[in-house]
């Protein structure tokens, strides 16, 4: 893999690669690792869902008063990580996050399917709970009372949008030779690549 290999815009070359994940059987190619540290610098990873690209920004949504909102509300800077094995390739992606506004929130919210949009409002993300059949007996009653296309979302349901301060695409290679282009901004709206050792 060289940089000519590559397109200059490394959302391109991203969505180029997310595409080839799909068509290489990976189960979930929208799967991502999702790191966070709050104003004490505790870090804290998880897998949540990438949700496109939106004006350059990769979107993901979730509890704002979950862990990963309450962090992102204190530090409001994330990394993400996606691995696709079957290509031997991954992507790692770092910058600032920013909310979604509540529109763009609900407009999604709203196209969930309906036991998910249940799920959403019986969970208190990251809270402590007594027990899953709590949660279970909250999820049918909540269910019962809500039918779909009436469920109201959470208050703390919302999106993120992470503006990328650079890209790293990984490439397998033999003998941990591995390829590594990475992509940071440069003045204006252009790209810098770099060539990274492994």
């Amino acid at each position: 893999m060289d940089v000519a290999d590559l397109d200059p815009d490394p959302l391109v070359e991203f969505q180029r690669w997310f595409r080839m994940a799909g068509e290489a059987g990976h189960p979930q190619p929208d799967a991502m690792a999702l790191a966070t540290a709050g104003a004490g610098g505790e870090p804290a990873v998880r897998m949540v869902l990438y949700k496109g690209l939106r004006d350059g920004d990769l979107v993901f949504y979730s509890s704002t008063d979950s862990l990963k909102g309450r962090q992102l509300a204190e530090n409001p800077r994330a990394a993400l990580a996606f691995y696709w094995p079957e290509l031997r390739r991954q992507v790692r992606v770092s910058g600032r996050v920013r909310r979604l506004s509540r529109v763009d929130s609900l407009a999604y919210f709203s196209s969930r399917p309906h036991e998910a949009q249940v799920a959403a409002l019986a969970s208190d993300q990251s809270r402590v709970i007594p027990s899953r059949a709590y949660l279970v007996r909250r999820f049918e009653e909540l269910q019962g009372r809500y039918p779909p296309g009436r469920v109201p979302p959470p208050a703390t349901w919302g999106g993120f949008r992470l503006r990328p301060a650079w890209i790293e695409f990984w490439q397998n290679q033999p003998n941990r030779l591995h390829d590594r282009l990475r992509y940071r901004r440069a003045r204006g709206d252009g790209w810098r690549v770099e060539r990274l050792a492994p």
